[in-house]
Order: C-alpha cells, then structure tokens, then sequence
C-alpha cells in the first residue's frame, strides 16, 4: 500500500476505534442512550445518503428494502444498541476489544450455514484461541460486578450481531453497491429510531463536550469513516482494507486509558491479545493482493462500534472492486 492509504487507514481506525469515546462520554453527560444511538444514525444518514443522491448509488437497492431492513436492524439499531447501553457498566476501552470478536463469531456461526467461512485448521485453532481471550476479560474484569458483566454480554451480543450480519449481506446482498447498502440501512434505522428517540430526549442541553462527541461519532465515525472504508477497498482491495479492523480497537484502548483515565490491566491486554490473535486466525489470516477476505472482516458495521463495528462485507464485491482499483 502507498503512503496515502496508510494514511487513510490510520485515520479510519482512529475514528472508529474512538467511537467508545465518544460514546462514553456522551453517557457521562447524562445524554439517554437511545438519543445517543439516534444521533449516531441520523447524523451518519446525512452524509451518506447525501454522497449515494449524488452518485446514484441509492438506484441500486430499489426493491430490496426487506432485506435492507433486516440488515439495518441486525447490524446497525441492534448493535448500536447494545454497545451503547454496556458502555453504562463498562468502560470503552472493554468495548473496543470485545467488539473485536466479530470473526470469532462468525467462524462459528458459519459451521453451520457457509461452507467457505468454515473454519478449518488453523482458523479452528483461531477460533479457541479468541474464545479463551473472551473468557480471560469476563473472569478477570468483568467477573466482580454484575452490572459489567451484563454490559460485557451485551457487546458481544453487539458482535454476534455484526456476524450475523455480515454473512446474510454476503448470502443476499453481496451484488449491492456498498455506498448505497450503507445508505439505505442508515435510512431504515432512522425510521425505527424515530418513534422511541422523541421520548427519549436528554433532559438537559447536553455539554459542549457531549455535543462535539455526538456530532464526530455521527458524521464521522458513521458517515465520513464509511465513505474512507470504501475508498481503500476501491484503492487498495477489500483484504487490505479489512485490516483497519485488527488497528481500531488498539485506538479504543489508548483514548480510553490516556482520555478517561479507565484502568489497564494485564487481564485488558492479554484478553486484546488473544481476542485479536484469534480473530486472525479465525479469519485464516487471508491478505492477499487481490484476494478477499472473511466476511467479518470487513462488513457493513465495523465500526461502528462500533462497530464497527462494527465493523464490517465486502467478499462479494471484490471482484467489482477489484475492477475498480485497476481503473485510472
């Protein structure tokens, strides 16, 4: 990769590896949680929808809006959720590792419904190996409170669904542009928001300081950082791109130990250790020059933490994208 795409990873990675921050201080502010999540996707929808009008990519997913909205649910309103309510128990630095387990779960998931994302070999050792790491975060910093426990359960539910997700994208969405698919879930999670964010309104002018947090996790960790995910995979494939997924949660550790002041422990690193280990070798550690990757790895949520999120799919589509690198 050239010195523009590192670039361009890098701040890619800092923006959705700070997407716990912006989060968690949004709480600390008293802002509800739904309003949080609501302001993420609308926000997000903005800047989206704005570059899909003018490319045509929204065309594309006319008559798709069933799948679109199970999409929307199972990768954006559910996890955005889930992530945004555990982050009350948890500290972010916690979220951004566990989120990272989206590829262990998928490995699993895909025993049973896709062949190809099977894990076999050394992926089956990944999958073990991410597992142990999962446990060793529940048994040592999670394991004296119930409350983080339950924040704990709900991040990973967050990064179960960003793997379901991603290998129902890759079953029955796969020919749909990206720009337009990431769009269009943004829309439809506007939609269901709508009715529970108006009663669910911060019961104070929120901070500057919560503000300025809503407004980058909004139009940048889930509108301008979506818009950069998909310039990599145009410029330097999918496989590489999807690489931003092992460096984000990296950034969630450093913001939250050096800006909140949360507690690293040796429980913290080993557990983002064997997690991001795991998910490597879950994923079979494909980078290939022009080859793809595990659909985890880089489907429509990564980050957005998250998801990241959740990141994170963009198999089907390398060859198109493929296409596109070639072109001048």
């Amino acid at each position: 990769m050239n010195r523009r795409a590192w670039l361009l990873m890098a701040i890619l990675a800092a923006l959705w590896g700070a997407s716990y921050l912006f989060i968690k201080v949004a709480l600390d502010d008293g802002v509800p949680p739904i309003f949080v999540v609501f302001s993420r996707v609308v926000l997000g929808a903005a800047v989206l929808v704005t570059l899909a009008l003018r490319t045509g990519a929204l065309r594309a997913v006319s008559g798709r809006w069933g799948p679109i909205a199970f999409m929307s649910i199972v990768q954006v309103v559910v996890p955005f959720l889930l992530i945004t309510y555990g982050e009350r128990h948890i500290a972010s630095s916690l979220a951004g590792i566990l989120v990272a387990a989206v590829p262990i779960f998928t490995a699993l998931i895909a025993v049973r419904v896709d062949q190809d994302e099977r894990p076999r070999g050394i992926g089956a050792v990944g999958v073990v190996v991410g597992i142990v790491g999962v446990a060793l975060l529940f048994g040592v910093d999670l394991s004296a409170d119930t409350e983080a426990l339950l924040g704990g359960l709900m991040i990973l539910l967050a990064a179960l669904g960003y793997a379901v997700g991603g290998l129902f994208l890759k079953h029955r969405l796969g020919d749909t542009p990206p720009l337009g698919l990431a769009a269009s879930t943004m829309i439809v999670a506007t939609l269901v928001l709508l009715p529970v964010a108006v009663f669910e309104l911060p019961s104070a002018t929120p901070s500057l300081e919560a503000t300025a947090s809503l407004l980058v996790l909004g139009a940048g960790g889930t509108g301008i950082a979506f818009v950069i995910f998909y310039t990599l995979i145009a410029t330097v494939g999918p496989s590489r791109a999807s690489l931003v997924t092992y460096i984000a949660p990296g950034y969630a550790v450093l913001y939250g130990v050096w800006l909140l002041s949360e507690p690293l422990t040796a429980g913290s690193i080993l557990g983002l250790i064997l997690i991001l280990a795991g998910s490597w070798l879950a994923a079979q550690g494909r980078i290939r020059p022009g080859g793809g990757q595990p659909s985890a790895e880089a489907n429509l949520a990564v980050g957005t933490g998250s998801g990241l999120g959740a990141l994170d799919e963009v198999q089907p589509l390398g060859g198109r994208l493929e296409q596109a690198r070639d072109e001048p």
